[in-house]
């Protein structure tokens, strides 16, 4: 991917302000996750909602179906790298957004 992602973080309802590395390093890590994923080609946006260890993902505005094996790899890696920045504490639901232009 060459050009950046730009993400925006939401934490139990609350914005996230994210120095420009985490910004990239959370955006490539979302990116990364949901490319593997069927239904996720040609991105150009990515929202995912995870609350309670469920997680919604939509690209590009349409929903991506999740089996439980994916539904947990990912809210586990989410969870614990949010979890790791300073104005975190714990995490009861999470909002990220990613624009890949």
């Amino acid at each position: 991917m060459s050009i950046t992602p730009k993400a925006k973080l939401r934490v139990n309802k609350i914005s996230v302000d994210m120095n420009p590395f985490v910004e990239e390093f959370v955006a490539r890590t979302v990116v990364g996750m949901v490319t593997a994923l069927r239904g996720a080609e040609n991105m150009q946006s990515v929202e995912i909602h995870q609350e309670k260890g469920d997680v919604k993902i939509t690209v590009n505005g349409n929903e991506i179906p999740l089996t439980p094996f994916p539904n947990d790899i990912i809210c586990s890696t989410l969870t614990g790298l949010v979890s790791s920045l300073k104005e975190v504490d714990k995490i009861n639901s999470l909002d990220i957004s990613v624009k890949v232009e």
